[in-house]
């Protein structure tokens, strides 16, 4: 029994590849059950050591999770926040196909509060929109996006049929995105918000607030995310 193959791949990385595959071809899917450290051993002629060291290199990146007593699951798909992108980036980062559904979109001249993280007066008319976004059908978050209405006026409802807000403002309007501000906190799920993303209500959600700027240095948009605290990392990087 040997534990590398002939190329020097290490044999628990040829394990860890195996498993991956069959989770983006979607042979195994979220809560499915993962082969035992002992079946994995017996089917990769490797030993009992190794296949352990397969499946713990796979919890401790997310993709599992171990069950004492139950066994090995493929864990529901998480989102690690470690840059400014858009929703469909961070999910074709991890293999997953987006969609969104438009709930809301509407132009508001009562949110003050959005305005002023804005920059702008009280009575600013904002183009306000709520989606609920999905990945392998699965829901992830319930996003409400705003900008000022009269910067982006061709923008409609049919519009984001056609791609991403970062994308559409990118090609359509020469808008680079740069950075954004951000604020996390946690939300307990309310009744509609519960619905949406198939939680309990009062369920953890993890919230965030973003004024998102333009390479000119420009608030350009204010989003409210509320994303399932189940499927989301926020990594964050101090500094001394």
């Amino acid at each position: 029994m040997t534990d590398n193959h002939r190329d020097g791949t290490p044999a628990y990385r040829r394990i860890q590849a195996t498993i991956l595959k069959r989770i983006e071809r979607g042979d195994l899917k979220p809560g499915d059950a993962v082969e035992s450290e002992r079946e994995l051993a017996k089917i990769h002629h490797v030993s009992l050591m190794t296949a352990r060291h397969a499946l713990t290199a796979l919890e401790r990146e997310g993709v599992v999770q171990r069950r004492r007593g139950s066994g090995t699951f493929v864990a529901p798909p998480k989102i690690h926040f470690n840059k400014l992108m858009g929703f469909n980036e961070l999910m074709a980062g991890r293999n997953l196909t987006a969609c969104s559904r438009v709930l809301s979109f509407s132009v508001v001249d009562t949110e003050q509060a959005v305005a002023a993280r804005l920059g702008l007066a009280d009575n600013t008319a904002l183009s306000k929109l709520s989606r609920l976004r999905l990945g392998a059908d699965q829901p992830f978050a319930l996003e409400t996006c705003y900008w000022p209405a009269q910067d982006f006026s061709r923008l409609t409802r049919a519009s984001f049929a056609r791609g991403s807000l970062f994308s559409i403002l990118e090609r359509d309007y020469g808008i680079q995105l740069a950075y954004a501000d951000e604020e996390a906190d946690a939300a307990a799920a309310e009744s509609t918000t519960a619905s949406l993303l198939q939680v309990p209500r009062g369920h953890p959600l993890l919230r965030i607030r973003q004024v998102i700027y333009s390479t000119q240095g420009k608030a350009t948009l204010y989003v409210l995310g509320l994303y399932r605290s189940d499927r989301y990392n926020l990594l964050v990087r101090r500094f001394r």
